[in-house]
């Protein structure tokens, strides 16, 4: 098998907010025999909040980071779903519509840089099913989760909308029933949980306009993974990470119960089955205590 690589696209919220995210996305990649090419030059995507203030500015901003990706001649992969969602989102509005891609052109001439179209974008997610596979990680699992009941959290930006999220990886995903996460936890060894708010809303992005309901959306997706009698929850955005691990009072105070879960990153749940250690997972920087291991 080709060795797999591909240009990193951390975001902002693995070098700052979830650093232990960034170490067990290297960590894993070491294991699988992964190269990830950090993309250095890159910057903030936006986070969904950019363009509504300057659609245009977004898109020269992501439409910049995706050249740098160019200019290795690799594929673009991310570790967040609104980084992934951003990315994708500019690359299909340029690749449809030359005269905006000129126009964009133009602004990013002034760096020295052009955006051409070249790279695909997927998220690491999709990287490990799609490209290496659920099989061969099957396969070099030492340490099998089956002790965990797993719930998944897919978030809304890697899933939605499907049409556009859909052009960036082979596995089809359907928003209203989303598999991928599932079949890796169960590539893992573990036993993934069936329910209702896996592929809801975590809040993170009504924060600031609506407080109480981004506590009652977190505080309804930590409790329905409860009620599934859930070990654990696993994700493979940090900002739902953010919400699921760090607001757990605010969200027991919205729905009038207590909720609380060890929250995994996807790359965390990947590394612990293929023999990372806690330490190179950063499992020591999670408020919800990740104790069972």
């Amino acid at each position: 098998m080709k060795k797999l690589k591909y240009a990193l696209f951390t975001g902002c919220t693995a070098k700052q907010s979830t650093p232990e995210q960034m170490m067990s996305t290297m960590a894993v990649a070491e294991k699988l025999g992964i190269e990830l090419v950090e993309l250095t030059e890159a910057s903030c995507c936006g986070a969904s909040h950019l363009q509504d203030y300057d659609e245009f500015l977004s898109l020269v901003l992501n439409a910049r980071n995706i050249a740098y990706a160019e200019k290795q001649g690799l594929t673009m992969v991310t570790i967040c779903n609104t980084c992934q969602l951003n990315t994708a989102m500019t690359k299909h509005k340029l690749d449809n519509d030359e005269a905006l891609k000129a126009k964009v052109n133009e602004k990013l001439a002034e760096v020295g840089l052009e955006y051409k179209g070249t790279s695909a974008i997927t998220h690491f997610l999709y990287a490990i099913i799609d490209d290496f596979g659920l099989d061969k990680i099957k396969e070099m699992v030492v340490t099998p989760l089956s002790q965990f009941n797993i719930a998944p959290f897919y978030g809304c930006h890697n899933i939605r909308p499907s049409e556009l999220q859909n052009e960036t990886h082979n596995s089809k995903e359907n928003p209203y029933n989303p598999t991928s996460l599932d079949d890796l936890i169960i590539a893992c060894g573990g036993k993934n949980v069936d329910y209702e708010e896996k592929n809801k809303c975590c809040g993170f992005h009504v924060e600031l306009q609506a407080p109480h309901t981004a506590a009652v959306l977190t505080g309804n997706a930590i409790a329905g993974a409860m009620d599934g009698n859930a070990d654990m929850m696993v994700t493979p955005c940090p900002l739902c990470h953010l919400k699921l691990d760090t607001q757990t009072a605010h969200a027991s105070e919205a729905i009038g119960r207590d909720v609380e879960l060890p929250v995994l990153h996807m790359q965390q749940m990947v590394g612990l089955a293929l023999g990372c250690t806690p330490a190179e997972l950063g499992l020591n920087h999670h408020l919800a205590k990740v104790d069972f291991v």
